[in-house]
């Protein structure tokens, strides 16, 4: 049975919920992690997604594709986990029209910092520090907010109806924009 997206239409109480931080001593993470590999492998729309997203409560974060460069690319993926992620610094100011398999045809423009310093752990228990900038921490803040119950939905600055067909053609006269680099993000 192939899994199915939770929906604002059907889910919109469970996609609140706060997910759950991963114990590792808990040997059900690494199938959690292998369910996120084949969803995101099957489905070229994705370019990341929260696990809460597939119905399963936990802190895990599946980053599929990053670069607005490789944004159509059906072939790349870059098959990055990030388990228990923590947020340490956000940085500067962009704007995007965001959209989400959770929130159907609700297209947001939202505004993301430019930089985050995050921490987490990879799938080999490592506790990694990175930088994310531009379009990357876009994405992952977006997908960060999923596991504290928020949808973009909710801080979006202006929300439209638009069929996912239409949205490529639309963010090209609407294209993703970095309002500075630097300074305090909120």
């Amino acid at each position: 049975m192939r899994t199915r997206v939770k929906t604002i239409e059907k889910d919109l109480k469970y996609l609140r919920q706060v997910s759950k931080l991963i114990n590792f001593n808990n040997e059900n993470w690494l199938e959690i992690i292998n369910q996120l590999d084949e969803f995101c492998k099957n489905d070229d729309k994705i370019l990341a997604i929260a696990a809460i997203q597939l119905g399963i409560p936990y802190r895990i974060i599946y980053l599929k594709k990053t670069k607005l460069e490789k944004f159509d690319d059906k072939e790349y993926n870059e098959a990055k986990i990030l388990i228990n992620p923590k947020i340490l610094k956000k940085e500067g100011l962009t704007r995007y029209w965001e959209a989400c398999a959770s929130c159907l045809n609700n297209m947001g423009l939202v505004e993301r910092p430019y930089k985050i310093k995050l921490e987490y752990y990879n799938k080999n228990k490592e506790k990694c520090i990175e930088i994310f900038e531009g379009f990357a921490a876009t994405v992952l803040s977006h997908e960060l907010d999923h596991l504290d119950g928020i949808l973009h939905i909710d801080k979006s600055i202006e929300l439209i109806q638009m069929e996912p067909e239409e949205r490529n053609e639309f963010r090209k006269s609407h294209p993703y924009k970095i309002i500075r680099k630097r300074g305090n993000f909120e």
